[in-house]
């Protein structure tokens, strides 16, 4: 049970924070937008705070009734029903607060940067990765998201060698990060004549997409090569050297872009990849340092990790990390469906994140 004094700081500071916000005069633009996004942050934290709140009066009223010798027998049976009621619903507010009390990831908010790159498996990997990414596409259409790709390198038989595209909207990353990892796909190929069933993969990196103030690049710490950027040639040759290779120095990270046709495009897209990348490496050392024995649970990010397994002749998918199995792949590479994995694996970060608080306090 969390304690009355505890309940009674968070509204006071949401009290406090009104009060400033109401007499705004004196504040600076940063001191303002402070003070509202944390009001933003405690707004849901109050309103279950007052309704545990709201429902321990009620209780005590009731008990105070029960209790009482000259209440009628009705009246007192009609009181011990609903406090019974009131009574099961407080664990779950209470658990619910729990939830909104862990500390959040600060790139949650942010949109993301989604990188798919065919692995094992030839021609059916990057079938595969294509059709990894029209999944996600679907998905952001579920959720109102948009796609907007950076830069692709397709197959000869379709489907990408590897795509990189930015996702925005909100909460894009704190739903998207969980995909991070291996995705097998079991299936027969359309070229298998004979049946059998191919085992191929495909690696998605979901990177939070960092603004200048997240992370500093120094220029100094920037290598920019130019080159002439590969064409099918004929007229889509380009003429001019448009493609640029970023690379940071003190990180050895390399970001090359070449699908437009203008240098200062491509340079622009580089950096919003490099930035991407440099951050998410801060924040994983970061996330490293703070507890080593969250390294490789869910959410860890490790593109190394088989996360998942798509079999599409048993209409199966299964994510290792939980050992969930649904049977609806059909409908999950249509955009539907994804949600119930992905909300099983955020119960589980959220259970592993409550037991390390609740190991440290």
């Amino acid at each position: 049970m969390i304690a009355d004094e505890k309940l009674d700081q968070l509204v006071r500071r949401f009290q406090e924070l009104e009060a400033r916000m109401s007499e705004s005069g004196d504040l600076s633009g940063d001191d303002i937008a402070a003070l509202s996004k944390e009001y933003s942050d405690l707004t849901p934290i109050v309103g279950v705070v007052r309704d545990i709140q709201g429902k321990r009066e009620e209780m005590g009223d009731l008990a105070e009734m029960i209790a009482d010798p000259e209440s009628d027998s009705e009246m007192r049976s009609m009181a011990e029903e609903e406090f019974r009621e009131l009574k099961n619903l407080l664990p779950q507010l209470e658990h619910d607060i729990q939830i909104l009390l862990l500390p959040k990831d600060a790139a949650d908010e942010k949109n993301a940067i989604l990188e798919i790159r065919a692995g094992t498996g030839g021609d059916e990997a990057a079938l595969f990765g294509g059709d990894l990414f029209r999944m996600y596409q679907r998905y952001a259409d579920v959720h109102g998201w948009k796609v907007d790709i950076i830069s692709a390198s397709d197959s000869s038989v379709g489907g990408y060698k590897e795509v990189v595209a930015s996702v925005s909207g909100k909460g894009v990353f704190a739903r998207l990060k969980y995909e991070s990892g291996v995705h097998r796909v079991q299936r027969v190929p359309e070229t298998e004549s004979g049946g059998r069933i191919h085992t191929s993969a495909a690696t998605v990196a979901v990177l939070p997409e960092a603004e200048e103030v997240d992370i500093e690049i120094k220029a100094e710490d920037l290598r920019i090569d130019v080159y002439r950027a590969s064409g099918s040639g004929g007229q889509h040759v380009n003429t001019t050297d448009s493609a640029v290779r970023m690379t940071h120095i003190p990180t050895n990270t390399v970001v090359t872009q070449q699908d437009e046709s203008s240098q200062h495009k491509n340079r622009a897209k580089a950096m919003t990849i490099m930035r991407a990348r440099l951050y998410e490496a801060e924040r994983q050392r970061i996330a490293d340092e703070r507890s080593e024995s969250r390294k490789g649970q869910v959410g860890s990010g490790d593109r190394s990790e088989r996360i998942r397994t798509y079999n599409f002749p048993q209409n199966r998918i299964t994510d290792h990390r939980i050992n969930l199995t649904v049977h609806k792949l059909d409908q999950i590479m249509q955009g539907n469906g994804l949600d119930e994995i992905i909300n099983a694996l955020i119960t589980e970060d959220q259970a592993a994140l409550m037991a390390e608080v609740e190991g440290v306090a």
